[in-house]
């Protein structure tokens, strides 16, 4: 039903807690169950202990607790949100950390609903009194280094690291937290963070990640931006650092770059969009598979010879424990890393680990941010060959935060200058690559280790990603960019094999839903400059059978149009009947079978483009009675229209479908004389 969009990533979502909501009602309404909730009560009964240790041994417990989530339905009738946030403040630094480390769990867990709570509770309160009081804490620590103070500053940038992450969470999930973030001048604070990232890059990520959700779509923020912020951003984004984790970090603050698109001025424009693409591009030059292969093997041997250093001791010593003077001055309490609780912030200890999720999520990142690049509604085709090219500069950053007034950018230009940018890159092919399923040896090496296995989850996500940008590529960049017609049709051949050789793969709805949007663009592209095709229309079909029995409405929409397009290209060439007929067929099975009125709405465009034109269409139609079966079915979509519409869809979607069901009429009219001419 028209051209397709490519969707504009938002960071991941938190699922839903179900009844939480509910309970949180009760809970307000004084209506709560009373029944114990076991180790919630006694937990929340011990943050008022006179103890310290005591108090960070609860929050310690809750962190752990609220990861359940049978457990938050009671945390929230039992006020615990209301029961931390004074403990952020608490006199000991080790029980700011592990409150602050619980409230990151909890709103990391939650969800909407919890973290909506969460402010209405007034968390932001004490949380942004804590960024405060953590921000003085570092300035008050810039003195000589002392063994006390190095302390102080490691405990104060760990409560910070958590306080942090509390704040990303709360404003990814809440408009309110944002308009707080805003208003408290919050900015100022966690910029401050950031420019540690010489010395303390997991903060640096943590602010980097939080800039990148409350700079998004938020106009009031941007104007705090002034050039000293904006040298903070370029300083990070020029980072020395070679490490995976500084690979994360400049391309999160590129993202956060990105968002402030609005207030650059057009003569950096050009050079801003290369700094980013320049990033972007190093990221995706990395073989990440074989960065995690090379990962395993570092902590594996790690690991052995840290091994055989303490049996090597232990036997030097007879097996008896070493004593060290030292140690029996420390504090006897166990230390809780809440860090293990967030995947993407692995304990210091596993640095191998760390290494290869950072590399995994910087590549997932880039490519979103590409995708969010391609995404602004860019000019016509017209408008593209009234522009002149502009000069690339190779300067990096170097001046493009001047100070100073100059025009800001216009949405064409921003257009033009990413399609310029896009087009002199070799942006196009490392996004190709990024498409292949992933190595399967990282694969096979994750699956033997729990802590590793996850990652397998997140090179699956880079492949969807990257079917994703392809599809956004194909719609902003002409042929030649992309290589050409012969690389259109390897890539066709190439997506092909994805879909076919992945088992099962309707059951794998992402995977099946990119590759799927990827196909229809590529072959919408092809059909748009007579490239031939060389997926065959029975592959084409197999595909679409399979894929329309998915329980997405996306993956359903894509398969019909793929039909409509290839259809519509057979329908202009001889010999083609027998196939327009396994066509029209197909979607008029979709079209009076599919629940779904999007998906037969689009299903009936498919069937307008392919009978549209063309001797062989026009037998085909007759063969399968096409119109007689859209007679029958034209009472019956405008009666659920009427019905399911405003109930079912959006003002778009039911906008673009009183479009079909004009376009129907017609359609009807004109096969009507099409039957006529054929039968006398």
């Amino acid at each position: 039903m028209g051209k397709s969009r490519t969707k504009r990533f938002k960071r991941p979502q938190f699922s839903p807690t179900g009844d939480c909501q509910a309970e949180m009602a009760a809970a307000e309404n004084g209506t709560e169950r009373e029944e114990d909730d076991g180790p919630a009560a006694e937990l929340l009964e011990k943050l008022q202990h006179p103890s310290a240790e005591v108090r960070e041994c609860a929050c310690a417990g809750l962190a752990r607790l609220v990861q359940q989530q049978p457990a938050l339905p009671g945390l929230a009738r039992r006020h615990a949100v209301r029961r931390l946030g004074p403990l952020l403040l608490d006199p000991s630094l080790a029980v700011r950390e592990t409150a602050a480390g619980a409230l990151r769990n909890l709103s990391a867990c939650g969800g909407f609903e919890v973290c909506d709570d969460m402010v209405a509770k007034d968390i932001m309160t004490p949380l942004v009194a804590l960024l405060k009081e953590c921000s003085a804490g570092l300035d008050s620590n810039e003195m000589p280094p002392q063994e006390k103070n190095d302390q102080n500053r490691n405990s104060i940038e760990n409560i910070a690291n958590e306080a942090v992450n509390v704040l990303w969470n709360i404003c990814e999930c809440s408009s309110r937290a944002v308009s707080i973030f805003n208003k408290e001048g919050c900015l100022e604070i966690v910029l401050k963070y950031l420019s540690r990232f010489p010395t303390n890059v997991g903060l640096a990520i943590s602010v980097a990640y939080c800039l990148q959700t409350v700079t998004e779509d938020n106009i009031e923020l941007l104007k705090s931006f002034n050039a000293p912020a904006l040298h903070v951003l370029e300083s990070a984004m020029l980072s020395p650092g070679s490490s995976m984790e500084y690979v994360l970090l400049k391309t999160l603050v590129a993202g956060t770059v990105w968002n402030l698109k609005d207030i650059i001025p057009s003569k950096s424009q050009a050079e801003i969009i290369n700094a980013i693409l320049k990033i972007l591009s190093e990221v995706l030059e990395i073989d990440a598979g074989e960065m995690v292969i090379q990962m395993k093997e570092a902590e594996t041997q790690r690991l052995k010879t840290a091994a055989e250093t303490e049996e090597i001791l232990a036997n030097a010593n007879g097996g008896d424990l070493i004593e060290d003077d030292e140690m029996e001055e420390m504090p006897h309490k166990r230390k809780v890393r809440r860090k293990t609780f967030i995947s993407d912030l692995l304990p210091p200890t596993d640095k191998e680990l760390r290494e290869a999720i950072a590399v995994l999520t910087a590549q997932q990142t880039a490519l979103e941010i590409i995708v969010n690049m391609c995404y602004s509604e860019g000019p016509s085709d017209d408008e593209w060959e009234e522009l002149s090219s502009s000069d690339e500069s190779d300067a990096f950053m170097e001046c493009c935060f001047s100070e100073g007034g100059g025009q800001l950018l216009s949405p064409l230009c921003l257009s033009h200058e990413i399609h310029s940018a896009l087009t002199n890159s070799l942006i196009p092919k490392k996004i190709f690559e990024k498409t292949a399923f992933p190595n399967s040896i990282a694969v096979d090496i994750c699956s033997k280790n729990p802590t590793w296995k996850p990652l397998i989850r997140k090179m699956n996500t880079i492949q969807c990603r990257a079917l994703v940008c392809l599809q956004s590529l194909l719609s902003l960049l002409d042929v030649e960019p992309l290589g050409g017609a012969p690389a259109l049709q390897a890539l066709a051949q190439h997506l092909s094999q994805l879909l076919f050789s992945q088992p099962d793969f309707v059951k794998h709805v992402d995977f099946l839903e990119a590759g799927s949007s990827a196909l229809r663009a590529l072959l919408q592209t092809m059909a748009s400059k007579n490239i031939s095709q060389c997926i065959t229309p029975d592959q084409l079909v197999t595909l679409c059978r399979a894929g329309i029995r998915s329980s997405n409405v996306g993956v359903r929409v894509n398969v019909v149009s793929i039909l409509g397009i290839t259809g519509s290209v057979l329908a202009k060439e001889d010999g083609t009947l027998e196939t327009l007929k396994t066509i029209g067929c197909f979607l008029l099975e979709v079209v009076t079978q599919d629940p779904s009125l999007v998906v037969v709405g689009e299903a009936l465009d498919a069937l307008f483009d392919v009978f549209a034109d063309g001797k062989e269409a026009e037998r085909a139609s007759i063969q399968i009675k096409l119109l007689s079966a859209l007679k029958e079915f034209q009472p019956v979509f405008k009666t659920k229209i009427r019905k399911e519409g405003r109930s079912k869809y959006s003002p778009d979607q039911l906008c673009v479908l009183d479009n079909v069901k004009m376009n129907l009429r017609r359609f009807v009219a004109y096969q009507e004389t099409v039957e006529k001419r054929l039968t006398t």
